[in-house]
């Protein structure tokens, strides 16, 4: 980069970290427990939004004792699960069964931008402080409520978690091993994606539309519908054959979504080589991405298998098909015969969408998120020695 460059770039970075955050000064109440809520409330206060976390007396927040560590439960503080989905927030108690509770949060309502709520739909009316009444004393108020299945429809009543939201949404079917088995996420899709982050974009787009002058709204985030809507690939399936069905070709209409989608069958799942996960000879896992023909060329010329290149599906190779399947066996062979990091060490550098797959503690002293690390590992000469030479790493013949 040029010195011009380099000035303009840290002109440009010194002014964002002057600029306070977008959302100072917002106002929010969180009002959520356990998992959606307080991560939707947390990427606000993220963002710079002065987060109250309301909970009721006595045990508050579930997430104080869930997962709790030993250390935790003898300091007589909470646990690492509360601490940090709640963390930049302030924190306040409430008993919403009293007309002085009810009293208070209607006031607090009343000067606040955002409530974000996560009880079953009808418990807020139920105690007096639903979204019509609050909405009487601050029209601008952007009301989030976060629930299973939406606060209308057959299964609004209808308790659940993560695992039972995935399941109505069609996800939990694609998380699947060879065999069919569904596996038990230790990520929460629905919580995550469905709730929180959809949270936050209805919350924002809410927010935008009272800074036009327009008035606040009541956002119902449902999060099995916000998750069935976010199963892209699979409806792709779905719908090519709905299509075929529809057109009643003969020769496609046999297409079955439940076939297309089945681990080992899709372009995203398992049935070509080049976008496959491949177990190393100590065990553990390279995840190879190469989905695009000029990287999945780049890998296969840092393989010393140039003929692979033309096996791709853009090229006509059949997803899921025998030749895929052959040569994701080929390239499980060769992925066997060294450990991890040795291919790490030769892969990673070429830009051939290749990565590890990272454990937890692995990602976390990562330098993508851990920037002392960064900062030990950021030494040009040092890295250009180690990646200098890679011929003993280069697979033999």
């Amino acid at each position: 980069m040029s010195s011009a460059a380099s000035s303009v770039s840290s002109a440009g970075s010194s002014a964002a970290e002057a600029a306070p955050p977008p959302l100072t000064g917002l106002r929010v109440l969180d009002l959520t427990r356990l998992l959606p809520g307080p991560v939707a409330a947390l990427r606000l206060a993220e963002l710079g939004a002065e987060v109250l976390k309301i909970e009721a007396p006595g045990a508050g927040d579930p997430t104080r004792t869930m997962m709790q560590s030993s250390s935790d439960r003898v300091a007589g503080r909470p646990g690492a699960f509360y601490r940090l989905v709640n963390r930049g927030k302030r924190e306040t108690r409430l008993d919403l069964k009293s007309e002085a509770g009810r009293h208070v949060l209607r006031a607090l309502a009343a000067e606040a931008d955002v409530l974000i709520e996560s009880f079953r739909p009808g418990v807020m009316d139920r105690l007096g402080v639903g979204y019509a009444t609050l909405r009487a004393a601050n029209p601008r108020l952007v009301y989030c409520a976060i629930s299973g299945y939406g606060a209308r429809g057959p299964f609004a009543d209808y308790a659940g978690h993560d695992l039972n939201y995935i399941g109505y949404a069609g996800v939990l079917d694609q998380l699947t091993s060879r065999d069919g088995t569904p596996i038990v996420p230790n990520f929460q899709i629905a919580d995550l994606l469905g709730g929180a982050l959809s949270a936050v974009t209805q919350i924002l787009a809410a927010l935008w539309h009272v800074s036009r002058g327009g008035e606040g709204r009541f956002v119902d985030v449902s999060m099995t519908h916000a998750t069935h809507a976010h199963n892209v690939v699979a409806q792709v399936a779905l719908a090519n054959a709905n299509g075929s069905t529809a057109r009643n070709n003969a020769a496609n209409a046999a297409q079955n979504p439940a076939e297309e989608t089945a681990a080992g069958a899709g372009l995203l799942n398992g049935g070509v080589p080049c976008y496959n996960l491949y177990r190393t000879l100590d065990g553990r896992w390279l995840a190879v991405g190469a989905l695009e023909l000029k990287f999945w060329e780049s890998l296969c010329m840092a393989l010393d298998r140039p003929e692979w290149a033309t096996r791709h599906w853009s090229l006509g190779q059949a997803i899921g098909g025998p030749d895929a399947a052959a040569l994701t066996q080929e390239l499980a062979d060769l992925i066997g015969t060294r450990g991890l990091d040795d291919w790490v060490a030769l892969l990673e550098p070429l830009d051939c969408c290749v990565s590890p797959v990272l454990t937890v503690a692995e990602a976390a002293r990562h330098p993508l998120f851990n920037p002392q690390a960064h900062e030990d590992h950021d030494e040009p000469d040092e890295l250009t020695d180690e990646f200098e030479d890679r011929s003993d790493l280069r697979p033999k013949a």
